[in-house]
């Protein structure tokens, strides 16, 4: 007798949810609820805290002319419009005015509207390769890479990785996609991050497009991070580095900057024309809302003609991170807003979760903390995300509490209690 798929439900919650489980942090450590209005304070657990775990870098979550958009658009068209998939009844004129100043903002000649950015790229890498092609991807790209990634595997196409941001190990693995790829008759595609979401590292894009000149690749970039805060216009990493012509396909996500549903792959028309008759996700799924199009123009406007959101950011950002260097603190190698704190020693979970707790009742500071198996063992990483909402009080008095935080780890006071 077959056993009961759902047993697994009850006896194995996967490594985060059994954690859960065991520390009974459902909606404190894991599913917290935070309350309030959208910004830099907020309350969580019936206390006001300092929120530094919202992707709205440029604070347009609550911008009154975005609330006005969303809130007119959404009254004259509800969240129905347009019915069915853009290829069958859901494509308007705006879906394609906005496709074309997206891709006019990241020096594309076209893009493609997607629902999400998770589901979104995952489709692309689906869509743009076959079982012939070979993919090679950055060690530490995200997980809907990755799983987009599995996608092509699934079709019988082979992937190398090379390890992160590394030139030589990416050369390496060229020559080995090359002679793959020539022998099943396919192509190479590289995929790798504007901005890598943990780390803050920023991809090494003029360097991988430099290889273009030894060998035949295309490129394709998850700028998630890097659009809205990179390059001079904010149109990502490409623009920071001068190499939006040599990124083939660009994708970006409103997640994070703009602060809404959706996503766009820019690319060249000819390849757009292609994804669009051939992204299942896009050709099954109903077109985005009316009020997601209108909402994500009105953003993109705001964006383009205030630099001086951006301008904030990077003096947060900025104010942030030279912080924490004087003060000892290790932050990595970020070059991005994205701004890790690597607390070292041989901690157990129960003293991680005491540590936030500390931070979280005692000084009012909400971040999120990432532990191994995403960082090494004997790491724990608070990760900051600053935006143009925050102040430099918000910093200072941050930077403060760390120092207090690191002073009781490091002294042992988060240690569990132990019974003789």
């Amino acid at each position: 007798m077959a056993k009961d798929i759902f047993d697994k439900t009850i006896s194995d919650l996967g490594p985060i949810g059994t954690q859960a489980k065991l520390l009974n942090s459902h909606h404190y450590y894991s599913f917290p609820r935070l309350t309030g209005e959208l910004g830099p304070h907020m309350e969580f657990n019936g206390k006001r805290v300092l929120n530094w775990s919202l992707n709205n870098y440029l604070g347009l979550a609550n911008h009154p002319e975005v609330r006005q958009a969303d809130a007119e658009a959404a009254a004259q068209y509800g969240l129905a419009y347009p019915m069915g998939a853009r290829m069958m009844t859901g494509n308007t004129e705006l879906h394609e005015a906005f496709e074309k100043e997206l891709a006019a903002y990241v020096g594309k000649k076209d893009s493609f509207l997607l629902n999400y950015g998770y589901q979104g790229v995952m489709s692309v890498i689906e869509c743009i390769v076959d079982r012939r092609d070979v993919i090679v991807y950055d060690a530490e790209s995200h997980a809907c890479l990755i799983d987009g990634i599995r996608l092509h595997k699934a079709k019988g196409g082979e992937y190398y990785k090379f390890v992160h941001n590394d030139m030589e190990s990416l050369e390496k693995n060229l020559i080995r996609a090359t002679k793959l790829a020539e022998e099943n008759g396919g192509g190479i595609l590289v995929i790798t991050e504007g901005v890598f979401g943990m780390s803050g590292k920023v991809g090494s894009l003029d360097k991988i497009v430099e290889l273009k000149k030894k060998y035949s690749f295309r490129l394709l970039v998850d700028d998630a991070h890097g659009f809205g805060t990179m390059g001079a216009t904010g149109a990502g990493v490409p623009e920071h580095f001068g190499v939006q012509d040599e990124v083939d396909l660009h994708f970006c996500t409103f997640a994070k900057s703009m602060a809404a549903i959706g996503a766009f792959i820019a690319a060249d028309p000819e390849v757009v024309m292609f994804l669009k008759y051939n992204m299942r996700s896009q050709t099954y799924a109903k077109a985005l809302p009316m009020p997601y199009v209108l909402g994500g123009m009105k953003r993109l406007e705001l964006i383009k003609n205030h630099p001086e959101y951006k301008d904030q950011l990077w003096t947060i950002v900025h104010a942030l991170q030279d912080g924490f260097r004087k003060r000892g603190f290790d932050i990595g190698d970020t070059t991005s807003p994205v701004t890790p704190v690597f607390l070292h020693g041989n901690y157990d979970l129960p003293t991680v979760t005491n540590l936030i707790r500390d931070l979280r009742e005692n000084m009012g500071i909400f971040c999120s903390v990432i532990i191994y198996p995403v960082v090494p063992k004997g790491v724990i990483m608070l990760r900051i995300i600053p935006t143009s909402s925050h102040t430099l009080e918000d910093v200072e008095y941050t930077m403060d509490c760390f120092e207090k935080v690191q002073a009781k780890l490091q002294a042992g006071e988060y240690a569990p209690l132990t019974v003789a």
